[in-house]
């Protein structure tokens, strides 16, 4: 069924019965009888239970005649209740009806991981309030993932363009996520993900491969990315990072990353890792980096990729560290990563992730799916954790109300997998949850609009592993498109282009109450513009006559980035919106180059090829193929 014909369409009333109530996340227990209430919801009593018949960060609400009484475990229980009663009322206004919820969280650290890293940067503002959506759904733990978006004092190089965080910033921040329960981690990557320091010259002779390395999908970074572990100063350098940052939280937990280190073992650790084993290496410097978090009194958590790879290494890890399993798609093999953590004893978190990101628009059918496989293993296997990731890969495009359909479905279901499984298999239970308490639109559409944007890449036919084709329609250059046309076929590119414009335009007739409704207005209809442009960029790759004339590309291009510049800085700051923004002016570019019969790339005209001479068009293929190798460096 077509999403826009469903709950989309159907307008809500700003009062809602008992049998109507969506909230999020649902609690385990909820028993309303058909008796009102007096009044309005007016807490008259809070007690603390100490008896343990309610789990931690639980609460009992009583809704009497008279008022509401609560009983919580503690203050985060308390604080979690006044949540619930607040969607109760903003739905019910003064329709309340008398009954009991008991309520408690299936993990005890419900968290999302959001890329401060990848060009944005968000205002604080907007941290203030995402903070204060996050809390209302109960999530308990906010990391702001960080390689270079530190303002460390004797590092300027690495973070000037980049605006990054300072520590009065995260102090701030700090105090405000407390005040809602919520711990706000530090995160540090401190072995890979090194490449905005080592393009340096000051920090160049710490990578493992100074000259640039070979990606396991065989193309070259000409920089590094990952520390030698070999070299006393890489140690030296995490160390005093970590003195600098570590102060500013309260939290004694750290996430020192450690993830994808791509190239260990090609360069100057290479004798090393060939004679003592790659695990053993990797290992070895992450203990040291396991000392420095000890000194500071905090657990380290790690990503768990790379121990993964070598199982065998797993009980040499210290017994309190916290592993963090992750993966991103629906089928990602959490129940054997799960397996192996539990069976070791090591504490691990399970890590799915908003599939936002490499996207435009998400991938909806993907999040949800990875979503609740996450959860139902990490139930299975005790994981100590949920985290929500949201990453922000090539540029960071896609906007933050993208993300809310993973954020919403994330938190109900590490609140209690059972209450809220719907929301990863039944589309409007999703999309009313998002109306009512997410986007707050009145006219009911919001939640629809962007569940359905969100699988445009399904409709567009092929399928791609965290990300879709139509991102890679957007963000890579024509003829590497044309080269990989096994990717894309008209028709469906035709459907998916008018499935995005009609989506899309739907959100005109959203009645949104938030304050920065105008913001996810033009957000939403900027991404639906990015969508359209990739079709027609497929489309014009692939030859088709269907596909705009290169002088209307040309100004859609430079309407959609003017847009995704004012939409960066209603949220976030300066720094980064040019390297975002530097992708999409790299296709403005090839229009403004690309006439009828030549296409200039590198400075190289390269003869269009004649649809009639296949021989003729295939050797220009090839020559289109080496052009854009040697202009990317490989």
């Amino acid at each position: 069924m077509n999403g826009r014909d469903d709950i989309s369409t159907q307008k809500t009333d700003d009062s809602h019965t008992q049998n109507e109530l969506f909230l999020l996340p649902c609690p385990r227990s909820i028993n309303l009888s058909d008796l009102p209430m007096n009044g309005p919801a007016h807490v008259i009593s809070v007690m603390r239970i100490e008896d343990k018949t309610i789990p931690p960060q639980g609460y009992r609400v009583r809704m009497e005649a008279e008022g509401i009484r609560i009983e919580a475990a503690d203050d985060a229980g308390e604080f979690y209740a006044r949540k619930t009663i607040d969607q109760i009322s903003a739905q019910c206004k003064d329709r309340l009806f008398q009954g009991t919820i008991e309520d408690w969280p299936d993990f005890p650290v419900r968290g999302v991981m959001l890329d401060i890293s990848r060009d944005k940067v968000p205002s604080i503002q907007t941290l203030f309030r995402l903070v204060d959506e996050l809390s209302s759904w109960k999530i308990n733990r906010l990391e702001l993932y960080t390689e270079h978006t530190f303002a460390y004092r004797n590092h300027k190089i690495v973070w000037q363009d980049a605006d990054p965080m300072t520590g009065d910033e995260i102090r701030e921040l700090d105090q405000y996520c407390r005040a809602r329960h919520v711990d706000l981690v530090p995160n540090q990557n401190s072995f890979g993900h090194f490449e905005r320091w080592l393009k340096h010259t000051r920090y160049r002779d710490m990578a493992e491969c100074p000259d640039g390395f070979t990606y396991p999908w065989k193309t070259f970074s000409t920089v590094g990315s990952t520390l030698d572990p070999g070299n006393p100063r890489s140690i030296e350098l995490i160390a005093g990072l970590y003195e600098e940052l570590l102060p500013n939280f309260t939290s004694r937990n750290i996430n020192v990353g450690c993830d994808e280190t791509w190239e260990l073992g090609q360069g100057r650790s290479k004798a090393n890792c060939e004679a003592r084993g790659k695990g053993r290496v990797y290992l070895e410097f992450l203990l040291k980096i396991y000392e420095l978090t000890k000194k500071h009194g905090r657990i380290m958590h790690f990503w768990g990729d790379i121990i993964l790879h070598h199982p065998e290494l797993i009980p040499d890890l210290p017994r309190d560290v916290t592993a963090l399993a992750w993966g991103y798609e629906a089928d990602h093999p959490f129940a054997d990563q799960a397996a192996k953590f539990a069976a070791s004893g090591i504490p691990f978190f399970v890590c799915p992730g908003t599939s936002s990101w490499n996207s435009i628009s998400g991938r909806t059918n993907n999040c949800l799916a990875n979503m609740l496989n996450a959860a139902e293993n990490g139930i299975k296997y005790h994981a100590h954790g949920f985290m929500i990731t949201d990453w922000g890969d090539g540029g960071h495009w896609q906007y933050l109300p993208v993300s809310y359909p993973g954020l919403a479905a994330g938190a109900g279901l590490s609140w209690c997998v059972q209450s809220n499984r719907s929301l990863s298999l039944d589309r409007r239970v999703l999309c009313e949850a998002m109306n009512r308490l997410v986007y707050r639109d009145k006219a009911g559409v919001m939640g629809g609009i962007a569940y359905d944007l969100g699988n445009t890449y399904s409709q567009a036919g092929s399928t791609t592993a965290n990300g879709t084709s139509l991102f890679k329609a957007m963000s890579r250059n024509l003829a590497d498109c044309a080269v990989d046309k096994k990717q894309y076929k008209p028709w469906l590119l035709l459907a998916a282009r008018d499935y995005a414009r009609a989506t899309a335009s739907a959100v005109r007739n959203s009645r949104m109450t938030r304050d920065d409704a105008h913001i996810i207005r033009a957000e939403f209809l900027n991404a639906g513009a990015m969508l359209i442009h990739a079709c027609n960029r497929a489309l014009m790759a692939l030859g088709e006559q269907t596909a705009p004339d290169r002088s209307v590309m040309l100004e859609d291009i430079q309407r959609i980035m003017k847009e995704h510049g004012r939409l960066w800085l209603a949220r976030n700051r300066p720094g980064g919106l040019k390297d975002s923004l530097a992708r999409m002016e790299s296709r403005s570019d090839e229009y403004e180059v690309f006439n009828e019969r030549t296409v200039q790339f590198n400075e190289q005209k390269i003869p269009k090829p004649r649809s009639r001479q296949r021989g003729s068009a295939n050797k220009t293929n090839r020559s289109v193929r080496l052009s854009a190798r040697k202009k990317d460096g490989k």
